[in-house]
């Protein structure tokens, strides 16, 4: 049986998610070094997720053109 093709993900159209479950948010405090065995999981801290933007290319090649010339 084969899926739907408007079921299917594609990773251009993925957006980043905003909100992190428990689990990563407790690795996140494990990486660093805010979690202790002892800590409840209900109430945990607040974790920032960064936000990486790709930078095009596009200038670098304009770059090149004009020192080939």
């Amino acid at each position: 049986m084969s899926l739907h093709p408007s079921l299917k993900i594609d990773s251009a159209g993925a957006q980043q998610r905003t909100v992190l479950t428990r689990i990563e948010r407790i690795k996140d405090l494990m990486k660093k070094e805010l979690w202790a065995e002892d800590t409840s999981v209900t109430g945990l801290p607040k974790t920032k997720i960064i936000k990486i933007k790709a930078r095009r290319k596009v200038k670098a090649e304009k770059d090149e053109d004009k020192e080939k010339k």
